[in-house]
C-alpha cells in the first residue's frame, strides 16, 4: 500500500465557464472531513444565493477513499459524476469541487451539462497545487515528565510531529508519524521503560 496520497494544498481562486448564456462558477477545496464540506458548501450557497444549482463531488480518505456526487436538481449523472471523474483523473483525495450554475435561459441538454460541469471542474483543479503528503498514522504516548528527553530524542531522530501534547507531572503526547517510519518509532517508544501507547491506528 502507498506510504503517501496526493492532494491541494489550498483553496483554489473562482473561476467562470459560460456556455449558451449558463454561466457555472467553479470551486476546489483541501477538505478533511465531511463537517466541513457541509460548512463550505453552506457558505457557497450564501455567496451565490440565486443561483439554480449547487453541484458537487468529494473525495475523502487515505487509504479508504470515498467520493460522493451530487446533482442538485439536475439531470441524474450530468453534474456531479462529470465533477468527480475530473478528481479521479489527478489521482487526489481529500478534496472538494464545487460547481454553481446560474441558467441562462437556454436548455444545455444532457450532453452539454456533463461537459460543461466536467470543464467547470476542470478549470478549478487546474488552479490547483496538487502536493504530494506523506500518509501518516496517529499514535498517543503516556509517561512521567522525567521520561521527556527520552521521548524527544526518538522525535527528532525520526523527524515526528506533535500533533497536541500535555505537558504535567505526567505527560501525554498524540504523535502524527509517517507511516514509512510508524513501526520502527513505535518500537523505539515501546523500549522505554515508562511509556505507555494508548492510542493505535
Amino acid at each position: 500500500m502507498a506510504d503517501q496520497y496526493s492532494t491541494i494544498l489550498q483553496n483554489t481562486p473562482e473561476t467562470l465557464y459560460k456556455i449558451k448564456g449558463s454561466k457555472f462558477f467553479g470551486y476546489a477545496f483541501p477538505v478533511a472531513n465531511e463537517d466541513e464540506i457541509k460548512e463550505i458548501l453552506i457558505s457557497i450557497k450564501k455567496q451565490h444565493p440565486k443561483a439554480r444549482h449547487w453541484c458537487y463531488a468529494w473525495s475523502l480518505g487515505t487509504e479508504e477513499i470515498r467520493t460522493r456526487a451530487n446533482d442538485d436538481g439536475e439531470p441524474s449523472n450530468t453534474a456531479g459524476q462529470p465533477i468527480l471523474r475530473q478528481i479521479i483523473s489527478r489521482n487526489i483525495t481529500n478534496v472538494l469541487v464545487i460547481s454553481v450554475r446560474y441558467f441562462g435561459g437556454v436548455k444545455l441538454g444532457v450532453g452539454g451539462l456533463i461537459s460543461s460541469y466536467g470543464e467547470s471542474a476542470h478549470l478549478s483543479l487546474e488552479e490547483a497545487n496538487i502536493i504530494t503528503k506523506d500518509l501518516c498514522f496517529f499514535l498517543k504516548l503516556k509517561f512521567g515528565y522525567d521520561l521527556m528527553n527520552n521521548v524527544q530524542r526518538i522525535i527528532k531522530q525520526h523527524q515526528i510531529s506533535i500533533h497536541t501534547q500535555e505537558l504535567l507531572e505526567n505527560c501525554t503526547l498524540e504523535l502524527e508519524i509517517p507511516k514509512a517510519k510508524f513501526e520502527i518509532a513505535k518500537k523505539a517508544f515501546m523500549d522505554i521503560y515508562g511509556v505507555r501507547i494508548v492510542k493505535n491506528p
